[in-house]
C-alpha cells in the first residue's frame, strides 16, 4: 500500500482549497473554512501559496460586522494561458483557456482513418496547437501548460497510452513524442479521467468530495471522485466499468467478454437493442450511431428502446451507488447528451429500484452542465494541477 508523503497530503490540500475557489467563483478563507474540513492555519497557509504563485488574486473586500474586513479571493485569470486538446479516432479539438478556465479560442481538426501512427498523431496535436495559438494571435511564452487527453488507457506518471485499442497502440511514449514536438510543460491523460476532473472543477460535481462521471457514448466508462481526489487505482487502469458483467453470458464485447455494460449501453449496444425489439426500424439510419443515436432521441417511438436502455444502465449504475455511496452521480459524453433528457426520469426510477436505500437518500443521478467540450476542459485543469506542482512544489510532476 502505497503511503501518502507531506508533499502528497500539502499537494491534496492545495488542490482543495483552489477547486473550492474555481467552483464558488469567488471565495474568502472564512468562506472555504465552512465548506472544507482543514483547518484555517492550514487554509491560510495554502492561500499564502497560490497568492504567492500568482494563480488567485484578492480581488476586493466585504465587511464582517465588527471585525476586519474580509478578503475575496478569485483565480488570476490574467496570469497566463492553458491549452486543453481532445484527440479521439476521427478529430483532433484544441481549446485555449486563461488561468479562471475561461475558454478563449478553440478548434478542431479532422484526423481520417489511414492516420493512426503514433508520430501521425502526434504531429497533428502539435499543428493543432500551433493553429490554436496563431489564430488567437497569442504569445507561445504565455502557455503555462498543456494537458493533452488521448483515447483508451494511460499511464500518466509515465506519459505513456498504454493501450489505444482504436489505433492498435500498445505502451506507446506520447508524451515523449509531444515534446518533441511541441516544447511546452505537457501533462498527459485519457477522456475519462479529464472529463471527471473537468466536473468536479466545472460542472456538476463541484459541490461533491465523492462524486461518479460516468461517461456513456460509443464506449462506457465510470471515474470516481473519493474525498475530493480523483481516483486512479494501482495500475492507472480505473474507471473500466463498462466492462463489468451486467448480464452473464449475455452479448459479446469488443473487449473480448460477454455481458458487459457497454454492450448493452454503449452506442452500439442501444443500436443492437433496436434490432432486437424492430429489426426493419429506419431509426438504424443505416449502422450510423450518430445519427440512430439522434433519430432516437427526437423519435415518439423510440419509448421501448429508451425503457430498455434506462433499465439496464440504472441496474448497472446501481451498483455503483451501492459500492461507492457518492453524492453525485454525472452523466456525460455524446450519447448521454442526445439521449439524457428522455432516459434520466426512467434511469432514476431503475437505479432506486436496485440500490440500497441508504445510499440511493444520499446521491443525486443529474446530466452533465459543462457547455462544449468537457474533455479539453478538463485536460486544461490537469496542465493548471501542473503548473502549480512546477511554481508551489519544483521538480514534481503529475
Amino acid at each position: 500500500m502505497l503511503r501518502r508523503t507531506t508533499s502528497d497530503i500539502r499537494r491534496a490540500n492545495r488542490l482543495d482549497v483552489l477547486r473550492r475557489i474555481y467552483a464558488a467563483g469567488s471565495a474568502s478563507r472564512q468562506d472555504i473554512a465552512r465548506r472544507s474540513e482543514l483547518s484555517f492555519a492550514t487554509i491560510a497557509n495554502v492561500v499564502n501559496d497560490l497568492l504567492g504563485a500568482g494563480v488567485i488574486v484578492e480581488d476586493h473586500f466585504v465587511g464582517s460586522g465588527s471585525g476586519r474586513p474580509r478578503a475575496v479571493l478569485t483565480p488570476n485569470g490574467v496570469r497566463g494561458l492553458l491549452v486543453g486538446v481532445d484527440v479521439a479516432e476521427t478529430y483532433v479539438h484544441a481549446e485555449l483557456f486563461d488561468l479562471a478556465l475561461r475558454r478563449l479560442h478553440a478548434g478542431e481538426h479532422p484526423i481520417g482513418p489511414e492516420t493512426r501512427r503514433p508520430a501521425e498523431i502526434a504531429e497533428r496535436i502539435a499543428r493543432a496547437i500551433d493553429a490554436l495559438l496563431a489564430e488567437h494571435g497569442a504569445a507561445r511564452e504565455r502557455v503555462l501548460g498543456v494537458g493533452v487527453s488521448v483515447p483508451g488507457q494511460v499511464a500518466p506518471q509515465l506519459g505513456v497510452s498504454v493501450f489505444a485499442p482504436g489505433w492498435d497502440w500498445h505502451d506507446v511514449p506520447m508524451l515523449a513524442l509531444l515534446q518533441e514536438r511541441i516544447g511546452l510543460p505537457l501533462y498527459l491523460d485519457n477522456p475519462l479521467m479529464a472529463g471527471t476532473v473537468a466536473e468536479l472543477w466545472s460542472g456538476a460535481g463541484r459541490e461533491a468530495g465523492n462524486l461518479v462521471c460516468v461517461t456513456v457514448g460509443t464506449g462506457v466508462g465510470a471515474g470516481v471522485v473519493i474525498g475530493g481526489s480523483l481516483y486512479r487505482g494501482t495500475t492507472d487502469a480505473a474507471g473500466e466499468w463498462g466492462h463489468s458483467v451486467l448480464v452473464y453470458g449475455g452479448r459479446a464485447c469488443r473487449c473480448g467478454s460477454r455481458g458487459c455494460v457497454e454492450a448493452y449501453v454503449g452506442a452500439p449496444g442501444i443500436m443492437e437493442t433496436l434490432r432486437e425489439l424492430d429489426p426493419g426500424s429506419e431509426l438504424l439510419c443505416g449502422g450510423d450511431q450518430t445519427a440512430c443515436v439522434q433519430a432516437l432521441a427526437d423519435s415518439p417511438d423510440a419509448g421501448p428502446v429508451i425503457t430498455r436502455t434506462a433499465g439496464l444502465l440504472g441496474a448497472a449504475l446501481a451498483g455503483l451507488v451501492n459500492i461507492i455511496n457518492p453524492e453525485t452521480v454525472v452523466l456525460s459524453s455524446w450519447v448521454a447528451r442526445s439521449l439524457g433528457p428522455r432516459l434520466l426520469p426512467e434511469l432514476r426510477e431503475s437505479v432506486a429500484a436496485h440500490a440500497l436505500d441508504r445510499a440511493m437518500g444520499a446521491v443525486r443521478i443529474v446530466l452533465s452542465d459543462i457547455p462544449g467540450n468537457a474533455v479539453s476542459l478538463g485536460a486544461a485543469t490537469f496542465a493548471l494541477e501542473g503548473f502549480l506542482d512546477a511554481v508551489i512544489s519544483p521538480g514534481r510532476r503529475t
